[in-house]
């Protein structure tokens, strides 16, 4: 029961990825294989695996156990992370990529001899996108528990 319970995790997790990965070329024309393994957009694959497996924690065990309310509690705190905090840690990486690029263009420090890289700023997710990985991973589960 076990293995299967492991297995239909992977298998959400690694579909919705692939969606990802399927929406940006759709989207942009273009193959991208960072979108297989990189965080954020639509949906969320931390929230569909999370609640893939909550939900079949739920149906092989009960949902009045402890280890499904424990499940649930991770897979609330895997949610909560990726629209908070790592979602703040992008808009701050957009700041400053601006603030770098206004100051590089104006010239007011001499970094010409510094090699800055523009920061990752596509990291956590929004609302719409945790919701949407959220039905996913109960319908998977659902589905082909």
């Amino acid at each position: 029961m076990g293995y299967k319970i492991i297995l239909l995790w992977a298998l959400s997790a690694s579909l919705v990825q692939v969606m990802k990965f399927v929406f940006t070329y759709i989207k942009e024309r273009r193959i991208d294989l960072n979108r297989l393994i990189e965080p954020g957009g639509m949906p969320s694959s931390h929230s569909a695996g999370a609640s893939t497996l909550s939900t079949a924690i739920g149906l092989a065990c009960g949902f009045n156990t402890p280890i499904f309310a424990g499940f649930l509690f991770f897979s609330t705190v895997i949610v909560y992370e990726s629209t908070g905090l790592r979602r703040a840690v992008g808009e701050q990486a957009k700041a400053l990529n601006k603030l770098i690029l206004t100051v590089y263009e104006k010239k007011s420090l001499h970094l010409e001899y510094i090699h800055i890289e523009e920061l990752r700023v596509i990291l956590g997710h929004t609302p719409v996108e945790v919701l949407l990985g959220i039905l996913m991973g109960i319908c998977f589960a659902l589905a082909f528990f």
